[in-house]
């Protein structure tokens, strides 16, 4: 009978791994919005996001409430890594009437308390942030809000469940006129636990009460935590897991001994893993055994056994004592005839068996429960090997020994692919709510200062109307004939006159020349669509700064080239030429150079036109079937592209390396060229505006350290931006001043972030990888302030661990945190260069819709440009402040495909439209 009832009490491993998928399920359920309320495991949020990073200093308060007293603790911290924060503290006995009374009496005694222990600290009158230890279920809405769920552990105070017991003690506090103490943060007993094992300099993610009662809580990824608004990062979650359980998924494990146990206690059917792992009923349950052994006359025969019919006549800390194989067996025999039974040698040596069965499998509950949690985490986190500390406290955790070498060795038989080091709690409740306060006070100081950076890039929706205005205003002065030479954008003639309607059919040539690459296509249109062949040809760096003439006749070589293989010699097509030099156009066929760029200087072509230098080295080879009808810019090749797939688009933007943008006109409004009807496509050349000073006030610090360091300081303004060649930079740049206000890398130098063009604009798009639209910063929630960065997505820590490698390759060792703002400064940027776009868009539309005296306008926009493309949230962000600024105007994007090739070509077809090519 006692091998049966040891049998009983041993959970094979297969049933353990068993166990612990059953818990994965009830903490998922418990994460889920839509399952939450039925979950047997609450997985509640703490709105804790952050543990201790060895900064943290000052004085602070703690109240604990337990069992029979109130705790007091004065903690000073000192800011040296949290090695010997200096304790002080006092311990109230508090009444039995007053843990059934009322809320309110309960609440007045713990700041009678406070007064008292403020008195004998010499009442200070600084301002005290306190932390309050409330180990009961809450329903936490911020650090500082909690509801009382129910009450446990013998409490049953009136008019306290349902109301914001944070607000309560506040209340009590303040009557007692200790206006200077401040409730910033509440917490349970658990959480503590992990903060404290923090402390040592050492990481904690994870922790682990084992005691009276049993609970867990752990650092999860915070898009997980769907009972949750508005976080990022990780949030510390409480599982309340002593109701695991309760549902019925324990009951293959439930042996009659703990049914009986249940019965017996004030919940029955509820806390059932609680009942199986807590020391409140492990004597219980070693009680209903002896009971039923001694019945069986298999125990104690002799003696009268009647004392193992009372309810708690075993307490657990006799238990403990019990299996201590120090004492060996006399301590059993003292404990049991204690009780008043006679015990013989072979009794003491299976009550011995008995207890440790009991105590063994809570550990090895705890264990399937704790093997639950680190699954989670690795698989949340999307790691093959994850490497966590477990903070670890409670009476059967320090009482015994075994317990803990059979929770850590159980845990890695069910949780193979984590490594965790369990680490014994200090004062987990007193310390650690301390720290708990702490981060939140520098996480709030840290939140306020990064806010007051980044503020000057947050644009309200007032700059962002008034940018629309500047624009619009610049535009008009721009189409002027007499104020077009002030204009800081250029608006300048195309002489495209139309864009494509369908009925364009033929051959036609492109030649796309903006690199050291320049390619040549032949595109058909035809009933069916566009049909293209292209080719790439290098233009060496000896013919790029040679002459011109060599320049072209390269050019021409390789048009001939192409033709000699299509085929084509035979036949004279209508060429489209893309030029991306700056040029002033004086017709569709016409276009001056004005300057060289992109590492080209070759001699004889400023001030020339470029589609004469082309005819000119035609006829030097002697090439006569080269007809060149149209010299297009990239952004007008854009629009043409997306034009013919959609005849609504009547705008080009481009948002790469560069910006700029183009429409169509009203050739009434068009000041510069001769002829009042139909309309025009203008180049607006957008990215200069701001050059004449009107966009001063928006230019922050971080953007004149960029423009001063750029070859053409204080020009091209707008585009600094907004374009990818400069967004790197400001990044780059903000991150220096985080770093010297030691809000970022722990304030330590970081040389190579002072290289240049060292932080790439690509990497703002790989970092803010898997994110939704913009919120706040990290942090926790506090106050009416919410320390936030935006919600996420999938997988939160995977996109993390890519900043982190990014960082690293730049030699910056980033904590999580740093990861987190690194993406915030990102993130801010790039929302600022959507929104400065969507602003100058806006302008555009407005003009278009009230040319035309429309009430609504519906048109798309031709886009391009790596920006755009690749960001992944850039369009979106667009696309949203753009409906705001423009609500009468729907406006499509549609992404292009090669504006510069087949864009040209169709310049070309729609000039042709009508006439035999």
């Amino acid at each position: 009978q006692v091998q049966q009832a040891l049998l009983a009490l041993t959970i094979p491993l297969e049933m353990l791994q068993a166990v612990k998928g059953r818990m994965l399920q009830a903490m998922r359920k418990g994460l889920s919005r839509q399952t939450h309320a039925q979950a047997t495991v609450r997985m509640l949020p703490t709105y804790i996001c952050s543990t201790p990073n060895g900064t943290e200093k000052g004085d602070l308060l703690v109240v604990e409430l337990c069992q029979s007293h109130v705790r007091i603790l004065w903690v000073t911290l000192l800011g040296d890594g949290n090695q010997s924060p200096q304790v002080k503290g006092k311990i109230f006995d508090m009444a039995e009437d007053i843990t059934h009374g009322k809320g309110e009496a309960l609440f007045d005694f713990i700041a009678q308390c406070m007064r008292q222990f403020l008195t004998s600290m010499g009442s200070p009158q600084h301002r005290l942030p306190l932390g309050f230890v409330f180990p009961f279920s809450c329903r936490q809405t911020r650090l500082d809000k909690a509801e009382l769920i129910s009450w446990s552990k013998g409490f049953s105070c009136s008019d306290v469940v349902g109301k914001d017991v944070v607000q309560l003690l506040q209340a009590a506090i303040n009557k007692q006129e200790l206006y200077h103490v401040e409730v910033v943060a509440l917490m349970n007993d658990t959480v503590g636990t992990m903060m404290t094992c923090n402390m040592g300099g050492q990481p904690c993610e994870v922790a682990l009460v084992a005691g009276m009662g049993t609970n867990s809580c752990f650092m999860a990824e915070a898009w997980e935590v769907e009972m949750a608004e508005e976080t990022s990062g990780r949030m510390c979650v409480n599982t309340e897991w002593g109701c695991f359980g309760d549902d019925g998924t324990l009951s293959d494990i439930l042996t009659p001994y703990d049914q009986c146990m249940d019965q017996e206690s004030s919940n029955p059917g509820e806390k059932r893993f609680e009942k199986l792992v807590g020391s409140l009923y492990l004597g219980e349950i070693v009680r209903h055994v002896l009971a039923a052994l001694a019945a069986e006359k298999v125990l104690f025969i002799g003696s009268n056994v009647a004392v193992l019919k009372t309810k708690d006549v075993l307490k657990t800390q006799q238990i403990l004592e019990i299996i201590d194989t120090k004492e060996g067996m006399a301590k059993v025999r003292r404990a049991l005839e204690a009780l008043g039974l006679r015990p013989s040698e072979q009794d003491c040596c299976r009550v011995q068996q008995i207890c440790r069965a009991v105590v063994s499998r809570a550990a090895a509950l705890c264990a399937a429960g704790l093997a639950a949690i680190l699954s989670h985490m690795c698989q949340s986190r999307e790691l093959k090997q994850l490497v966590v500390n477990v903070g670890v406290d409670g009476e059967l955790y320090r009482g015994y020994t075994r317990f803990g070498e059979i929770l850590q060795s159980v845990t890695g038989l069910l949780a193979p692919e984590c490594t965790a080091t369990l680490l014994p709690s200090v004062d987990g409740t007193g310390q650690g709510a301390a720290m708990v306060t702490a981060v939140t006070l520098r996480l709030a100081a840290q939140r306020r200062e990064v806010d007051q950076l980044l503020a000057p890039l947050r644009l309200s929706r007032t700059d962002l109307e008034r940018v629309q205005a500047l624009m619009r205003r610049e535009m008009e002065l721009g189409l002027g004939r007499e104020s077009n030479a002030s204009a800081s954008v250029r608006m300048l003639p195309t002489y495209v006159r139309g864009t494509p309607d369908g009925t364009e059919r033929g051959e036609f040539l492109a030649l796309d020349l903006g690199g050291t690459n320049f390619r040549v296509l032949v595109v058909r249109v035809a009933q069916d669509g566009i049909h293209i062949a292209s080719e790439i040809y290098v233009i060496p760096s000896t013919i790029m700064q040679g002459t011109g003439e060599a320049l072209f006749n390269h050019i021409i070589e390789c048009i001939m080239d192409f033709q000699l293989k299509q085929d084509l010699m035979e036949q004279v097509l209508p060429l489209g030429f893309t030029f991306s030099f700056p040029c002033q156009q004086l017709g569709l066929d016409k276009a001056v150079l004005l300057s060289w760029t992109k590492g080209f200087s070759a001699s004889g072509c400023v001030g020339q036109d470029v589609v004469q230098l082309l005819r000119e080295a035609a006829q030097r080879k002697q090439h006569l079937g080269l007809k060149v009808v149209a010299v297009v810019n990239d952004t007008v090749g854009t629009m043409m592209s997306c034009g013919y797939d959609d005849p609504r688009c009547e705008i080009g933007l481009i948002v790469g390396t560069g910006t700029n943008a183009c429409y169509m006109e009203e050739m009434q409004n068009v000041g510069t060229v001769e002829g009042e009807q139909g309309r025009m496509c203008i180049n607006m050349e957008w990215g200069a505006f701001g050059d004449n000073g009107c966009l001063d006030d928006i230019f922050t610090n971080f953007d004149r350290l960029v423009d001063e360091k750029t070859i053409n300081a204080g020009k091209q303004r707008f585009e600094k931006l907004i374009s990818g060649m400069y967004l790197g930079e400001i990044v780059r740049h903000i991150l220096l001043a985080l770093v010297e206000k030691q809000l970022l890398f722990r304030g330590k130098p970081c040389p190579k972030l002072q290289t240049k063009d060292i932080f790439q604009t690509k990497f703002l798009s790989t970092i803010e990888m898997v994110m939704l639209p913009p919120a706040h910063g990290p942090g926790l929630a506090m106050g009416t302030a919410v320390l936030t960065v935006p919600m996420l997505r999938g997988s939160d820590g995977l996109a993390l661990q890519q900043v982190q490698a990014i960082l690293q390759d730049l030699d910056l060792q980033a904590s999580f945190e740093d990861s987190v703002l690194v993406r915030e400064v990102c993130q801010t940027v790039s929302t600022r260069a959507a929104q400065l776009c969507a602003a100058g868009l806006a302008a555009v539309v407005e003009k278009m819709r009230e040319n035309r005296g429309q009430d609504r306008l519906a048109v798309t926009v031709g886009v391009d440009g790596t920006l755009y493309k690749m960001h992944p949230h850039f369009s979106q962000h667009l696309q949203q402040m753009l409906q705001d600024l423009a609500p009468n105007c729907t406006v499509t994007f549609l992404l292009s495909e090669d504006g510069s090739g087949k864009g040209a070509a169709l310049v070309a077809a729609v000039a042709c439209r009508g006439t035999e090519p």
